[in-house]
């Protein structure tokens, strides 16, 4: 089961990944997204990405300790509190805990970097777009 989650997140960066010109500046681009809790940390939400990170390492954890239980249950099924089935049954809900704390933490790092600079863009006056244009492409 790890090896596809590897292979997921393999996967997810070669989708993300672009083209380079050799004339353009090579800079590390790194996609922080894909990585549980790192956007938040980019976008400096710390207080969130701790949250974020914890609750992913929780549900792997709990995904990984129920999984084992399922596979042992066979031998000694006395040593266990639920039957093997109930076992199944978390090992199948953590794992989709692991995926949707997975796409929350990815989707909210992108739309926290689209809105970085809301407050000010807010604040400008609607009245003289001139201004605003001027600041914008300053920082390109």
């Amino acid at each position: 089961m790890k090896l596809y989650l590897i292979l997921f997140i393999v996967t997810c960066n070669f989708l993300v990944a672009k083209k380079v010109d050799s004339n353009e500046k090579k800079t590390k681009n790194i996609p922080y997204y894909l990585i549980p809790g790192l956007g938040q940390i980019k976008n400096k939400k710390i207080v969130k990405s701790i949250i974020l990170i914890g609750a992913e390492l929780a549900a792997i954890n709990y995904w990984l300790l129920n999984s084992s239980k399922y596979k042992d249950y066979d031998s000694n099924p006395d040593q266990y509190d639920l039957r093997k089935n109930r076992y199944l049954e978390k090992r199948n809900k953590y794992a989709w805990w692991v995926g949707i704390i997975y796409f929350y933490s990815m989707l909210d790092s992108i739309v926290d970097k689209h809105f970085i600079d809301f407050n000010e863009v807010m604040n400008n006056s609607i009245e003289n777009p001139a201004k605003i244009n001027k600041e914008n492409t300053d920082e390109k």
